[in-house]
């Protein structure tokens, strides 16, 4: 797979984070761009199958060969040649990534707002930090917070369509929703307090989405969040590259 065509997959799939990587400096394009692919295909194919079995399966697949990266190239794979390519050896560190879906894979609805956080910072709060480390910038409290803050944001903001397929809340009444904006707001607040620790060569990867504001005041008066237009996307991101302010 060429860069020309995971930049066509993540058009598609993932504008955001393709505009992320594409704000970042050319030297780290090539693994952010498979990192935020190899991001969509783990959640394509924990999703793809009905039936359980078959996606742990799948997503199975997915940890076993991303983990054989450290000992050895890849066989014929587009994405995985990509990884390889950008990657080497080091993109075995990405196989956590793929555990994480294994959750998605098992159809199984979250018991409590702490597992729902559990699953944020193992998928998007995860992803964040390892694109952090593309820019050379090492795993840090306001990292694991913003990311934190940016997955439960972007889960809330799925939750009605992961209601339907059995991966919502076991409770999902308004007092959950009202309860992980909270704990989304709370990691923004520590995350926004530590900047300063955090260089500005990070800011493109650190952006937490559009409309967070607007998502995260609807499920405090436990409502579904609304989803942002191509104009306030393109906004949000034309402020991040002119200002580098990531933080909320």
């Amino acid at each position: 797979m060429t860069e020309a065509e995971i930049i066509a997959r993540l058009e598609q799939a993932d504008p955001v984070r393709l505009a992320m990587a594409l704000l970042a400096p050319a030297s780290a394009r090539g693994r952010l761009l498979s990192l935020y692919a190899l991001n969509d295909a783990l959640a394509q194919t924990a999703l793809a199958a009905r039936e359980p079995l078959a996606a742990q399966m799948r997503v199975r697949w997915w940890i076993d060969r991303l983990s054989a990266l450290e000992r050895e190239a890849p066989p014929p794979h587009d994405l995985l040649g990509a990884l390889w390519a950008a990657w080497g050896p080091q993109a075995a560190a990405l196989a956590p990534l793929a555990e994480a879906r294994m959750h998605d894979a098992a159809r199984e609805p979250f018991a409590s707002i702490a597992a729902v956080q559990d699953y944020a910072d193992a998928t998007g709060g995860a992803l964040m930090t390892a694109a952090a480390g593309v820019l050379g910038v090492p795993p840090s409290a306001a990292l694991r917070a913003q990311g934190r803050g940016a997955a439960l944001t972007a889960w809330l903001r799925a939750r009605p369509a992961l209601q339907g397929l059995g991966l919502g809340l076991s409770d999902p009444g308004p007092e959950s929703l009202q309860a992980l904006a909270s704990r989304a707001r709370q990691a923004f607040a520590e995350a926004a307090a530590l900047r300063r620790t955090v260089p500005r060569a990070a800011a493109p990867v650190l952006f937490a989405g559009v409309g967070v504001q607007g998502a995260l005041a609807a499920a405090e008066k436990g409502r579904d969040a609304p989803l942002p237009s191509d104009f306030a996307r393109r906004a949000a991101l034309a402020r991040l590259a002119l200002t580098g302010r990531w933080w909320i």
